[in-house]
């Protein structure tokens, strides 16, 4: 048994995990690079695995760096199963969409503005487009958590509650290597979300494996207490009302927002901040929270009590407007008085939110307010590192807007999170550290291994591990 790493090794984007086994290829998420646009390019359209090799796909969750690159896969001519959960098939549907359009709108504004400033550059071509995404769809097999089903034979695999994202997925995989004659327990945490934040069900702690393939996204930081978040949250906001500036909020459609908007809903409640518009100008936004009324098996018992028995909807109340058609997006860039702008992508590196920045980044009244992890390389990174000034669609921008960045939302474990999901799992052999950047792994290997876990890997992408 090998196993291939090509994605969010040493790296927390583009996670693509190669399982060779009883002669058969099986990926671990397929997921799209980003930060250095360059880069990410090469990464994205090169595919590292011939289609009609790979016998099966498994998705741990729905977010793009995970499953993005799906659609370049099928369009490439892979014809087999893409396994995930029932949430992560109904989530992905709106995501890929969603990020099949993106691409096509983003390849004809670069082409329109190289051909007005007559530059003769070629013109580029979307990774996929909005039909590709759609065809994927095609590919999916939504499966119950706790559910065994064979992927290949001598392969069996089980989703357990990673409680990262709606839907999402720790993979456990119980492998008959037909060739050493040994099982072993092999699990993948995907992204391995916190316990006792708001909304979703506690990540289910896993008790025994052999081998631990395990997020180190934050692998040597500790969040702040959740706790702190309504008064830090209406400080901020209070503070840029009175100027009478705008509080922009890069957030992913998917769990971010819904949280933001429920923290917000508390806030108005107990008359902790003024009665100013909400705007969550992201489409996608609004598809993603239907689907959390479809799915109360991945809910912590607040909010289904809230769904369910109460009949209200913490993602919807009086000051909040969503916004889907482009001209009332465009409109908000007119809006005068203080306001609150939510908008995707996360990371700032596609979608509404890079119109929003463009428009406000260079005004002091105005708060740019980073609540989620932003990898090496992307503008999300360049803001929250507080650069003066930074590219935005190829043009140059001040930043004079107020910057503030609250981990405490983080829905990726912390250090001490992954040290005592990792001290409670049995016969524990091996650990692989995947989705985290280079200092991150390296650093928590170090701590793992001072603990006493003798083998402890951070492989780099293009490197392979074989299991005996």
């Amino acid at each position: 048994m090998k196993i291939h790493f090509y994605g969010a090794a040493q790296e927390v984007t583009g996670s693509k995990h190669c399982l060779e086994v009883n002669g058969k290829i099986i990926f671990l998420d397929f997921g799209m690079a980003q930060g250095n646009r360059k880069e990410s390019e090469i990464k994205n359209r090169n595919l590292p695995v011939p289609p009609e090799k790979i016998d099966a796909v498994i998705l741990s969750h729905a977010h793009i760096d995970h499953s993005g690159c799906l659609p370049m896969l099928v369009k490439a001519g892979y014809k087999g199963p893409i396994y995930s959960t029932h949430a992560t098939r109904d989530i992905s549907n709106f995501m890929l969409m969603d990020s099949g359009s993106i691409q096509e709108r983003e390849a004809e504004f670069i082409n329109d503005r190289n051909e007005k400033r007559e530059n003769g550059k070629e013109k580029i071509e979307p990774l996929y487009t909005l039909d590709d995404a759609i065809k994927t769809m095609d590919q999916f097999v939504g499966m119950g958590y706790d559910r065994p089903f064979q992927v290949v034979p001598g392969v069996y695999c089980s989703f357990r509650d990673a409680g990262h994202i709606l839907g999402s997925s720790q993979i456990v995989l119980v492998i008959d290597d037909f060739e050493t004659k040994k099982q072993q327990i092999l699990v993948f945490t995907g992204d391995l979300g916190r316990k006792n934040l708001p909304l979703l069900r506690d990540p289910v702690q896993i008790e025994r494996a052999d081998i631990l393939m395990i997020e180190s996204t934050y692998g040597n930081r500790f969040h702040k207490s959740i706790l702190d978040v309504e008064d830090r949250l209406a400080e901020l906001i209070n503070k840029t009302a009175r100027r009478g500036g705008k509080v922009i909020i890069p957030a992913f459609a998917l769990e971010r927002t819904q949280e933001i908007v429920y923290y917000l809903n508390i806030l108005f409640t107990k008359n902790l901040i003024p009665e100013l518009p909400i705007f969550v100008d992201s489409p996608l936004a609004v598809n993603v929270s239907d689907v959390f009324m479809n799915h109360p098996e991945c809910l912590d018992k607040d909010t289904w009590k809230e769904f369910i028995t109460n009949r209200k909807n913490p993602f919807g109340f009086g000051r909040l407007k969503y916004i889907t058609e482009v001209e009332d997006s465009k409109a908000l860039n007119d809006y005068k008085g203080p306001a609150i702008i939510i908008s995707s992508a996360g990371m700032c590196e596609h979608g509404r939110i890079l119109h929003h920045l463009k428009n406000n980044i260079s005004d002091p009244k105005n708060t740019t307010f980073i609540v989620g992890y932003m990898a090496e390389n992307t503008l999300g990174r360049k803001i929250l590192e507080k650069q003066k000034v930074v590219k935005i669609f190829g043009d140059m921008y001040d930043v004079r807007a107020e910057i503030e960045v609250m981990d405490a939302f983080s829905a990726h474990a912390d250090r001490s999170d992954l040290i005592d999901y990792i001290a409670h799992i049995r016969d524990l052999k091996k650990i692989i550290l995947v989705h985290g950047e280079k200092d991150q792994g390296m650093t928590f290997k170090g701590i793992l291994e001072e603990q006493g876990y003798k083998d402890v890997s951070t492989p780099a992408i293009g490197e392979t591990i074989e299991i005996l």
